[in-house]
């Protein structure tokens, strides 16, 4: 069976998984090739697979591990996604919350809400599957045609959601009804049917595949901490059906829990295991221990149950770059991504080349490791992927491209005959000038995401950002003027920033608005394991705020001892937005995979890239 193919689910008596007559008796485990079954959950952009599933997958295959990977990220969103599901939907809102239906239950969703898809859930659900087909393929990029199409699909998430109230799914982001950095919270969300909008996709689309597979080890990946109820319901609903595989998570955020875990043994109710940082060549020992009876104890990385115990193993050392293969995107459904055209993920790098910001938390606290590919090595990748998969769009997503690799990847491609367009971070190096972009240019670059954080010279010392207003400046617009698409990265309410700082900020874009194309702002996160986290005293704050229900937190309320507070950064963010020009074609700047597709569409037809703060139909100038 395919890694993205499902069983009928005829194996189902209402709503919850039979296993009689499904469960043949494993061999003996001893000298047998592990099995592993990868899982990546929602919620992510649907629009591109994420690296982490194909990254592991490769290296296990090369160590002689069978693998079977899934984007249940996407495989959900297709699920979900159809007239079927929307059809039902609408039936389980008015059933629930309709004139006719149960009485409304406490916290239920607002009766104009629940008015608006009795009404419109019809249409949308016979339309929904057309616009999809839509959103891949080019008629995206045709502004009316993508953004209706765009909205029938966010709607259709909506419709698809309020059944589940006030728990929701988008493109972008998924709201638990609850808070998911509370274990008490997530023991009964993941089984919880009103508010769990996963579990009963997952009995359908996953669990007869567990079954029928039979992995000696199941392992989730969590990057980000959206993703951990969903992930975690998969974990529950296997421990439900009483499978005998052992389920490890891993991924950045659990590697930023690696010391609260331990404080929390219920949590490994779920689970068996975590490997932390880099995980590799851990998963593969944990794998063949798994099979052989070994000792977990052997193995890095590690946090596992033993017993009524936590145990956590020594750190091993951060594993090059240069000694992973090439990810392994074979069986995920690269035709699904909901995209115009394919795009794959790639790093540079492993880590971050500067690494001092004090707001970030590469490294997660421990001694930052860096380590790149060469340019060559690098090209070699790209290339082997456009042979393999055909995709013409590669998506870096490290922390920042270095120069040098800036520099000599954009002659080597240039060279093959610039086959691929690709993008990704860089930061505002002095070193960086016209030649070099437009090099870059010339080399496939299309867009560039630039960590601005803030104008202000005091907030850019403050947070030990390292860069330069003056050369800030003049990489915009060198940027701009080389023809890419200048994408920024700021923030406001770096503790000690005043009012005046941020204005400094806003001053700044406006005066560049020529060079900038798309942004993404937001406010300041206390972040576990940042500079500012761990050495609050050296950055101004006061205390920070530890909320004891929230004993899987990664993010901190704090008091900073001058400056804006959290609530006046807020609303200086939000009167921000509120005075930007509108868009008519908003879906182009809704993810870094749609705008770097956009950007790389644009040249294509011979079309200017729109500025960001320009209003449509204002002539820009200088």
């Amino acid at each position: 069976m395919n890694s993205h193919q499902h069983t009928n689910g005829n194996n189902h008596k209402n709503g919850t998984i039979t296993l009689e007559g499904l469960l043949p008796p494993k061999p003996a485990r001893q000298g047998r090739t592990p099995k592993v079954m990868l899982l990546f959950p929602p919620n992510w952009t649907p629009a591109m697979p994420h690296l982490a599933l194909p990254t592991l997958t490769a290296w296990l295959r090369q160590e002689g591990i069978q693998v079977i990977q899934r984007d249940l990220n996407i495989e959900v969103f297709d699920y979900i996604l159809t007239r079927d599901f929307i059809e039902k939907s609408v039936e389980r809102v008015r059933a629930a919350f309709g004139p006719r239906g149960n009485a409304l239950r406490r916290g239920g969703p607002p009766p104009e809400m629940v008015s608006w898809a009795l009404e419109m859930g019809p249409k949308l659900a016979r339309q929904v599957e057309k616009a999809t087909d839509v959103l891949r393929s080019d008629a995206f990029f045709d502004g009316p045609i993508g953004l209706r199409n765009f909205r029938i699909v966010i709607e259709a998430l909506e419709i698809a959601s309020l059944p589940f109230y006030p728990a929701s799914l988008n493109l972008q982001n998924y709201v638990a009804a609850g808070p998911v950095d509370s274990s008490r919270f997530l023991l009964e969300a993941v089984k919880d049917p009103r508010h769990n909008l996963f579990l009963e996709i997952y009995r359908r689309i996953l669990l007869p595949d567990i079954v029928a597979e039979q992995p000696d080890v199941v392992g989730i990946s969590i990057p980000s901490m959206i993703q951990m109820l969903p992930g975690l319901t998969a974990a529950w609903l296997i421990r439900e059906a009483g499978l005998t595989c052992h389920i490890t998570v891993g991924g950045p955020h659990i590697s930023m829990l690696r010391e609260e875990l331990p404080k929390v043994p219920d949590i490994f109710q779920l689970f068996d295991s975590a490997v932390i940082f880099d995980g590799e060549r851990s998963l593969a020992q944990l794998a063949e221990a798994v099979v052989n009876g070994g000792s977990l104890a052997q193995i890095l990385n590690l946090v596992y149950r033993d017993g009524a115990e936590i145990r956590t193993t020594a750190r091993k050392e951060a594993e090059k770059i240069a000694n992973l293969p090439l990810p392994d995107f074979s069986d995920l459904p690269l035709d699904r991504y909901l995209a115009p055209r394919l795009a794959l993920p790639l790093l540079t790098a492993r880590g971050c080349y500067f690494g001092k910001c004090a707001f970030c938390n590469v490294g997660y606290g421990e001694a930052e490791s860096f380590s790149q590919l060469r340019a060559q090595a690098l090209a070699d990748q790209m290339l082997a992927l456009h042979a393999k998969y055909g995709v013409k769009h590669i998506f870096f997503s490290d922390e920042a491209v270095t120069p040098r690799n800036l520099r000599d990847l954009s002659r080597i491609l240039q060279e093959a005959g610039s086959p691929v367009t690709w993008g990704g971070c860089a930061r505002f190096e002095k070193i960086i000038d016209r030649p070099l972009l437009d090099s870059m240019m010339a080399g496939g670059c299309r867009t560039i995401l630039f960590g601005l954080e803030s104008a202000s010279e005091a907030i850019i010392d403050h947070m030990v950002k390292g860069t330069q207003l003056p050369h800030m400046s003049r990489i915009l617009r060198e940027s701009a003027e080389a023809g890419i698409w200048n994408h920024t990265f700021f923030f406001f309410g770096f503790p000690g920033e005043s009012i005046e700082n941020a204005q400094e900020t806003v001053n700044f874009l406006y005066a560049h608005k020529q060079y900038i194309h798309s942004a993404a702002t937001g406010t300041f996160l206390m972040e576990r394991y940042s500079p500012a986290h761990r050495y609050p005293e050296s950055f101004g704050v006061k205390r920070i705020i530890e909320d004891p229900s929230k004993d899987l937190a990664i993010y901190f309320d704090y008091e900073a001892v001058s400056g804006m507070n959290e609530q006046m950064a807020e609303l200086v963010h939000d009167r921000f937005l509120d005075a930007l020009p509108k868009k008519s074609y908003p879906q182009f700047y809704v993810s870094h995979v749609y705008r770097f597709l956009y950007s790389s569409y644009l040249p294509e037809k011979g079309l200017p890239h729109p500025p960001w703060l320009v209003p449509e139909g204002d002539k820009v100038t200088g």
